[in-house]
């Protein structure tokens, strides 16, 4: 019983200001992360068709070296995966696709950098939020405890006016609750549309790997059949 009065008397000695604190400081930090992901991805995704036609008037010729330049400026998921694997062309199309599947894994893991912090956001600030409740509601039921007529407390309008300060003070425990709402909504939010828009990357990604495939397969099937030229 003595280590519940102990808890009871930090809750009550804390108050519940520095849960309204933490959450403005964690909405703050969602705010900002999401802004810096949103233009992240948004320069991650690039003119994909512009940038296909261009790749594939560069492999037509075979030129490989114009191909990887072209890519590297474009700045985009699919352009520099597709640049990894154009690199080992020389080592045949089984090494391109396996290089262009390391790139794809390494470009995903930094698209997905600080999502995980949206996610705890938005599943754990509602029970931050339902952390400051209690211990307002806590402080409240204190507030009454110290109001009734056993601890020296009058009757009638001074009674009231205790009840009406009590119901207050739990109305504004439920502040708490509500901005822990406020702030888990927004980072599940935004969590759930990176991890959609990064699936559209990388699934983007496949024009390009697989226009990249196509023309090295041509150039060994080439290289390979009776009477073709040999490297």
């Amino acid at each position: 019983m003595h280590v519940v009065d102990a808890l009871q008397q930090l809750l009550l000695r804390l108050g519940a200001g520095w849960v309204l604190g933490l959450l403005g400081l964690l909405s703050l930090v969602s705010v900002g992360l999401t802004i810096e992901r949103a233009l992240v991805l948004r320069r991650r995704g690039g003119d994909l068709q512009a940038l296909a036609i261009r790749l594939d008037a560069h492999l037509a010729r075979g030129d490989h070296a114009t191909a990887i330049t072209e890519l590297r400026a474009a700045d985009s998921l699919a352009a520099d995966v597709a640049a990894a694997g154009l690199r080992l062309a020389p080592r045949g199309p089984a090494a391109v696709e396996h290089a262009m599947h390391s790139a794809l894994a390494l470009e995903r893991g930094r698209l997905e950098r600080g999502l995980a912090f949206l996610g705890t956001v938005g599943n754990n600030a509602p029970f931050v939020g339902l952390l400051g409740t209690v211990i307002g509601v806590v402080a409240a039921f204190e507030e009454l405890g110290h109001a009734s007529p056993g601890h020296g407390a009058g009757t009638g309008a001074a009674s009231q006016v205790a009840s009406q300060a009590v119901m207050s003070s739990i109305a504004e425990a439920l502040v708490a609750t509500a901005v822990g709402l406020l702030v888990a909504l927004p980072a599940v939010a935004a969590y759930n549309y990176f991890q959609r828009r990064i699936a559209g990357l990388c699934a983007s990604s496949e024009v390009l790997s697989s226009l990249v495939l196509a023309y090295l397969s041509s150039e060994t099937a080439t290289k390979n059949a009776p009477g073709g030229p040999r490297g």
